[in-house]
């Protein structure tokens, strides 16, 4: 039988700037609201039960300038504010809505922090041991690093994310995530694979300042599964079923089977939400199980490694970033997700930014700033309009 002529999935095609065609600014959006239909692979999650939420909506939210100006801008998807099971301030681009799930990039890697901090509690983890000691086939890129290193983003290695260099590792790992198509079909790249050829002379960071990787979080993963003898995604359900989540917990995977957790998860604005309730009931999930660590959360919030701009007034600490009594992590192309662990209030907000690179430092600040701004409030005290 003759073999039908075939065309690569366009989706998925390396074009301009060796960027994959659903992150070109001309598809941008569309990738960013479907990156769980439009990854080679992924896996999805339900919980058993949901978390509620009931609208108490805060009108002088609205009032802020900065909230009318990025929720009327033309990258803006959604934004929702939640206290508890309230819903302070919520709303939507025409094109998305609250049922929609949203690709929340990294974001994805403060499941790490959750699951980390429980088996640090349990003594199966030893943040003072090297990744070599759980690996031992990792490569020189991660071999000598410890575990606190690799959670702080505080290891030196060839592995490079400037998304505007084509030649940055990134895009060879992002490969590896089922985000584009194989240079070579015959031989596919896979995360472990990946990762585990990552070089490096020396890890030892003196920049003073946190060195951001995508790698870093995937190799925390492997470490957790060789440790715990479980699988990531038994960990994931776990806290999928915690957080109440309404919807679907939608996340890539590779080839083998390996979910993406450095970037590749995808919710609703309302889920993101219910999933930072996490951090501020200290790791406990709504039927009161444990999946995180409240003792690890306030090592968290009391260390780090300082942060470079747009997030200059944060540390970088245990897979989450810290300001304050205020944890939070943002997502290449334009999220952000924060909680403040006294006030209770938790900000999400999702857009597309449709530049070259996805990238817009001047833009993510004033948002960050906002966010904190609203999250910072104590409960009985409004906006300062």
């Amino acid at each position: 039988m003759n073999s039908i002529t075939t065309v690569p999935n366009p989706d998925l095609a390396i074009v301009e700037g060796n960027k994959s065609r659903w992150s070109r600014a001309d598809h941008r959006r569309q990738g960013w609201h479907g990156l769980y239909r439009l990854a080679r692979y992924s896996t999805s999650f339900r919980a058993a039960n949901v978390l509620p939420l009931e609208k108490r909506m805060e009108l002088r939210i609205a009032d802020f300038d900065t909230v009318r100006h990025y929720t009327s801008v033309p990258w803006f998807s959604a934004m929702i504010v939640i206290r508890g099971q309230y819903i302070l301030f919520e709303r939507y681009a025409p094109d998305f809505g609250v049922d929609r799930p949203h690709s929340i990039q990294s974001i994805t890697k403060t499941t790490m922090n959750l699951i980390v901090g429980r088996l640090v509690e349990q003594g199966v983890l030893d943040l003072s041991g090297k990744v070599g000691d759980y690996v031992p086939e990792i490569g020189s890129g991660y071999r000598e690093a410890t575990l606190q290193q690799v959670l702080n983003m505080d290891v030196v290695n060839e592995y490079s994310e400037e998304f505007s260099d084509p030649r940055a590792t990134y895009y060879r790992h992002e490969e590896a995530m089922g985000w584009r198509l194989p240079r070579d079909p015959q031989h596919e790249e896979t995360q472990r694979r990946f990762i585990a050829e990552i070089a490096s002379p020396d890890v030892t960071n003196r920049t003073g300042y946190a060195q951001y990787k995508d790698a870093n979080t995937d190799v925390l993963g492997w470490v957790v599964e060789r440790a715990s003898g479980r699988q990531l995604r038994s960990f994931l359900i776990e806290i999928v079923d915690a957080a109440g989540l309404e919807g679907a917990f939608h996340i890539t995977t590779d080839r083998e089977g390996v979910p993406a957790i450095d970037g590749g998860a995808c919710l609703t604005a309302r889920d993101l939400a219910r999933y930072f309730s996490l951090f501020v009931r200290r790791g406990r999930g709504v039927s009161g199980e444990v999946v995180g660590s409240g003792i690890f959360l306030d090592q968290t919030l009391s260390s780090g490694v300082p942060m470079l701009p747009p997030y200059e007034e944060m540390r970088y600490s245990n897979h989450l970033m810290v300001s304050g009594r205020s944890l939070s992590h943002g997502g290449w192309g334009g999220q952000y997700a924060v909680a403040h662990v006294d006030t209770g209030t938790i900000g999400v907000y999702f857009s597309v930014i449709e530049n070259h690179h996805a990238d817009n430092r001047g833009y993510l600040g004033p948002i960050i700033r906002m966010l904190q701004t609203i999250v910072d409030m104590e409960p009985d005290q409004a906006p300062n309009t």
